[in-house]
């Protein structure tokens, strides 16, 4: 069967002429000929993601072709404006995947708003919004290594697809056969015959007026003298985040010059993702040596950032996105308290695997914390349920540990533009009035206890590494851990009960030990990868972290 379907590829005239050279190059290599082409990439709520190269297996002008065109048939049932947005990072082959979307999407009729340059994540959302849009597409692989990339599908609502959505499109997807099945234009006809239109200065200029208007103390950083490093480590983020930053009055920003331009394979991480040590390092030295403030990354998509602060003794530390969260939450929570701007019944977000520190800090300012499914879409859908309710601006806040933050309904996905925004007017209140980011962190941990969230992975490669997760998964439900090193299991949430739970079903497991420590564990839905979180608390950090490691080497046989 797969033999066939290579047989077939490599015998099309095939329109990437870098794909005919990787095909001959398998020739008789069963194993690479399988790889390739044994499975076709799944379509899900997170669109596509693999690695580029030839095949039904890796991403490819024809993939996405196929994919579009069943986004196509999808969109051509919704009414409304048939309008599809589309961006698109600065990964390699992102601008042809994104072209390539276009000219489909137009030869189906339906018109298109493409950026004109390499755009993140939350312009996408907001594009899709602003030209009130049926569908938006993302081409990003977000953090994934530079061989990856991927398709983001998006609702008109802004947000990540739905699954009902989703697998509508699947199976449109699987009726369209791979090479020849989408239909398709030039782009420049598509341009002529007025289909496809580039995105306006008046949506760009109006993202950022609606970011802008999110600040808490407008004008703080315009004397604060605040000095920062930023990387945009190669990627989307350059553009739209200096200019937020320097509208609001930060000037001295020393851009990482390794990591400044778009370069889809990240010279100098391996990693693009701001969570690691390594993408930040270039950074770090730059700011030990200019002796900055704080030093921030953004992702290639650049719906996350990370940050590292500098301490008293003049060393930087990183701190993690649920510190990061913690200390947002509580800067918006007590400066719109302070400005007389908070809402009536503010309502904030985090997902379940993020810190119960949250609920803690939001509990104080008397702000609801809801608890949604990991991925930021259930954080997009409470927005959207406000929304209906003519209640909107009671979201004042929402996070995931894995760095993405939004504060605003302006857009329904993580930002990393209002993230860095909101971290420089933070450090910039911090520093006119004495005190910085790394003493406000260390005033909350001796407020609420000392909290210490940890995230351990578990990678299984290969075409059978989904099965064998699925294995530990099940056979965790079939004989539940009583304890995890002695520390005794008092209550085991299955997520997949959706009665239990009140949340739509989903495959993750929540222990809590009788110490108060919770273990979390959660297979990733984009990579192959079970996930475990653990939260400790103790009188200091040696202490949590010594739970820590204990409760970590009782889940490793669990997971072998």
């Amino acid at each position: 069967m797969y033999q066939d379907m290579y047989e077939r590829w490599l015998a099309a005239d095939l329109d990437d002429p870098d794909l005919k050279p990787e095909l001959e190059s398998v020739k008789g290599d069963d194993a690479a000929i399988q790889d390739r082409f044994a499975i076709a990439l799944k379509f899900g709520t997170a669109g596509l993601r693999g690695v580029i190269g030839a095949g039904t297996n890796r991403m490819n002008i024809y993939v996405v072709r196929q994919a579009t065109q069943g986004l196509a048939n999808w969109v051509k049932t919704q009414g409304g404006t048939q309008t599809v947005a589309i961006s698109y990072d600065s990964r390699i082959k992102s601008d042809l995947f994104a072209r390539t979307a276009a000219q489909v999407l137009a030869a189906n009729g339906i018109k298109v708003r493409i950026y004109k340059a390499l755009m993140p994540v939350p312009a996408l959302s907001f594009a899709t919004r602003y030209y009130k849009c049926n569908a938006g597409i993302m081409v990003t692989a977000s953090h994934n290594p530079a061989k990856y990339n991927g398709y983001k599908a998006y609702g008109p609502d802004g947000c990540q697809m739905t699954d009902e959505a989703a697998d509508i499109v699947y199976a449109e997807i699987q009726k369209t056969d791979i090479l020849t099945g989408a239909k398709l234009i030039s782009f420049e006809d598509g341009m002529a015959q007025g289909l496809i239109e580039y995105v306006g200065d008046d949506c760009i200029n109006a993202l950022y007026e609606a970011i802008e208007a999110r600040s808490i103390r407008p004008g703080i950083c315009k004397t604060a003298g605040l000095k920062l490093v930023y990387s945009p480590l190669n990627g989307s983020g350059l553009v739209p985040v200096t200019h937020v930053l320097k509208d609001i009055g930060i000037t001295d920003i020393t851009i990482v010059p390794e990591q400044k331009d778009p370069d889809g394979n990240f010279p100098t991480c391996p990693y693009p993702n701001p969570e690691i040590f390594e993408a930040l390092r270039l950074g770090l030295e730059l700011a030990e040596k200019s002796g900055a403030d704080l030093m921030l990354a953004t992702d290639p998509d650049a719906d996350r950032v990370g940050i590292a602060v500098k301490c008293k003794d003049g060393s930087y530390e990183l701190l993690s996105g649920n510190e990061v969260g913690v200390l947002l939450l509580d800067y918006i929570c007590a400066g719109r308290i302070e400005q007389g701007t908070m809402p009536k019944n503010a309502v904030m977000c985090k997902s379940i695997v993020s810190t119960p520190l949250a609920d803690k800090v939001a509990e104080h300012y008397g702000v609801e914390c809801r608890n949604v499914l990991t991925g930021f879409k259930w954080i997009g859908d409470q927005i959207a349920k406000l929304e209906a309710a003519g209640e909107v601006d009671r979201f004042i806040f929402g996070f995931e540990e894995s760095y993405g933050y939004l504060a605003g309904p302006y857009v329904r996905d993580k930002d990393a533009i209002i993230g860095s925004m909101l971290i420089c007017e933070m450090a910039a209140y911090y520093r006119a009035k004495g005190s910085s980011i790394k003493e406000e962190l260390e005033r909350i941990y001796s407020e609420y206890g000392r909290y210490l969230n940890k995230v351990d992975s578990f990678e299984f490669p290969g075409l059978s590494g989904m099965d064998k997760m699925a294995e530990i998964m099940a056979n965790l439900r079939a004989n539940p851990p009583k304890d995890f090193d002695g520390d005794k299991v008092v209550k085991v949430v299955d997520y997949k009960n959706s009665e239990e739970t009140g949340l739509p079903a989903a495959n993750v497991l929540i222990y809590t030990l009788e110490s108060g420590a919770t273990v979390v564990v959660r297979p990733s839905g984009t990579e192959p990868k079970i996930k475990t979180y653990f939260t400790t608390k103790g009188k200091d950090l040696a202490e949590a972290q010594a739970q820590k490691d204990k409760l970590a080497a009782a889940c490793k046989p669990l997971l072998a």
